[in-house]
């Protein structure tokens, strides 16, 4: 099976250049890359990036990239994580070269940590958390020494093989890798290796009780699996250093390199796990598969395409710097992926029922309708018509401004795909709300007969009233009201301090053409004039079927 079902190569770029050069300079003889999400929370449109980018430049130059897991934290993972992690890469287009977990190494890394403590590279501090933390200095100012630090070596094992022992509580002691603490990067000021944590893992058990902090594990993973390019985002910038001295502190046979490439932020979203776990606490969204996130299960739910994803992602390329990008971008390119292949059909979302009084009674009739104008490859499909007909609520107005051309009382309008209409009496209930319309119909304006002796200038879609589907729409619209990046609200409390937009989502109840019974989750259509709708996955049942608005049709976004 081919790694991705499409096979565009990757722009040019920096880490692209550098594959080349490795390759060329004969420093590398294989590519390999990796994948390594955490498995506590669901994977969003960031982690789309990061794994298109890893996955087709290792598969353009004939390499290889595992899904590793990095199961170093307990406390917030579950096999859950792993589950949907595993869909959505799959779900994008791609295929691994074999699932790893940092579990499956932990013996490996306590032998290296213990490696480290001989050297006199690593000691076991007892000082508490909080002193660790205020000893740890500022960007200014240097850290100061550990009482511990220079405890002997073989003090240090004794320790560190107790603490894996489940001998001592969790704070009680840490392993820290003897660097500089005076160092101008902080990360190399004695980081902790090494914690307790008196935890289940999903993978191990009750094994262990103490797991390696990510920024020891990472690096000896990749040099573990023979990654060659272990490429990452912007932040880990400054943990280099900290990634190639543990590489060469413990010598490993194998030696990867870190390479980091900017963020992507899209404006009106949010996609950061931290934001996310938030709203769904506060009951904001309705999970971590709600489509107003940008998680990838949320975009799914939503109705996007992995192709379109695949596309834009190539299209915002791969830079040293991080960057926000508007989100009518990413739309632009759902419409571009979906105006071939979703058929058209008609769905009145806010109803209002005409009469066709000439027309006569107990009669259906059969009209045809392409499936797709832009691509008659998919046919024509057919669609009753009555005396009796739902439009859109909007599409009448008893007192139109000027240039109004829908339906309002005396006007003609032509049904799509059907015959031109007459409004001839509006019928409304006692507090004079508009409750149905009698209107007239013209037999000669058939749609498709070649009637030429007078035009009209609206055109409104309808759907027949005996045999429609009733139908439930969700359109949504920015969860955020601000054009706020996760970047710039990094540091706020809850969502970010962004304004929270109370009507993101709005349900609508109303009707579809008969021949919608039968769809299934995840089926899309253009409905005319409202967009592209997918089938909801969640909430769709054979009782009750539900719409999740996709994107509008329009956009004034450019390319």
């Amino acid at each position: 099976m081919d790694k991705h079902t499409d096979t565009k190569p990757a722009s040019s770029n920096f880490i692209k250049s550098i594959m080349a050069e490795d390759l060329r300079e004969g420093r590398v003889k294989t590519i390999v890359t990796r994948f390594p999400p955490e498995p506590n929370g669901y994977l969003h449109i960031g982690h789309a990036r990061a794994i298109t980018i890893n996955f087709e430049l290792a598969d353009e130059f004939g390499g290889r990239t595992h899904l590793r897991f990095d199961d170093t934290n307990p406390m917030k993972e579950d096999v859950q994580f792993v589950e949907a992690i595993k869909q959505d890469i799959e779900w994008l287009g791609f295929r691994w070269d074999g699932i790893y977990f940092a579990s499956d190494y932990f013996e490996k890394i306590y032998d290296y940590a213990c490696a480290l403590i001989r050297k006199g590279k690593a000691y076991v501090d007892e000082q508490t958390p909080e002193q660790i933390r205020e000893a740890r200095g500022t960007l200014t100012e240097p850290g100061k020494e550990s009482p511990y630090r220079d405890r002997p070596a073989e003090e240090s094992l004794d320790l560190f093989e107790k603490m894996r022992k489940g001998e001592f509580k969790e704070g009680e002691m840490v392993l820290r890798a003897k660097i500089d603490m005076a160092s101008p990067n902080m990360n190399l000021r004695d980081p902790v290796i090494y914690r307790i944590l008196h935890a289940a893992h999903h993978q191990t058990g009750d094994k262990w009780c103490i797991y390696p902090m990510y920024a020891f594990a990472h690096p000896l993973e990749d040099a573990i699996e023979g990654v060659t390019h272990s490429l990452c985002s912007l932040e880990f910038e400054d943990q280099r250093p900290f990634y190639d001295w543990v590489i060469r502190e413990c010598a490993t046979p194998e030696v990867p390199h870190q390479y980091e490439f900017g963020k992507l932020y899209i404006t009106n979203s949010v996609s950061g796990k931290r934001h996310i776990r938030k709203l769904i606490e506060d009951g904001v969204v309705d999970g971590w598969d709600d489509p107003r996130v940008m998680t990838i299960s949320g975009m799914r739910r939503r109705g996007f395409t992995p192709e379109a994803i695949r596309a834009f992602i190539r299209e915002t390329g791969v830079s040293k710097s991080n960057g926000v990008v508007d989100s009518r971008m990413l739309d632009h390119f759902i419409r571009e992926d979906l105006k071939l292949k979703a058929p058209r059909t008609m769905g009145v979302l806010q109803p209002l029922k005409v009469v066709i009084t000439n027309y006569p009674e107990g009669q259906v009739e059969m009209l045809d309708a392409e499936i797709n104008p832009e691509n008659p490859d998919m046919g024509v499909r057919q669609i009753p018509f009555s005396r009796e007909i739902y439009i859109e609520q909007s599409d009448f107005m008893e007192d139109p401004p000027a240039k109004y051309h829908r339906l309002y009382p005396g006007n003609e309008v032509r049904l799509k795909n059907a015959y031109f209409i007459k409004c001839e009496n509006v019928v409304k209930d006692a507090d004079g709300c508009v409750m149905e319309l009698h209107c007239t119909y013209d037999p000669e304006t058939k749609s498709g007969s070649g009637f030429t002796g007078r035009k009209v200038k609206g055109t409104i879609h309808w759907v027949e009233a005996t045999r429609a589907v009733p139908a439930e729409f969700r359109l949504y619209e920015p969860l955020v009201l601000d054009d706020q990046s996760d970047e710039e609200a990094e540091n706020a409390e809850t969502t970010g301090g962004r304004r929270i937009n109370p009507d993101s989502l709005e349900i609508l109840q109303g009707f579809v053409e008969p021949e919608m019974s039968g769809v299934k989750a995840h089926d899309k259509f253009q409905f005319f004039r409202h967009g592209y709708f997918n089938v909801d996955p969640k909430h769709t049942s054979e009782e009750r079927l539900v719409f999740n608005r996709i994107v509008s049709l329009k956009s004034s976004f450019q390319v």
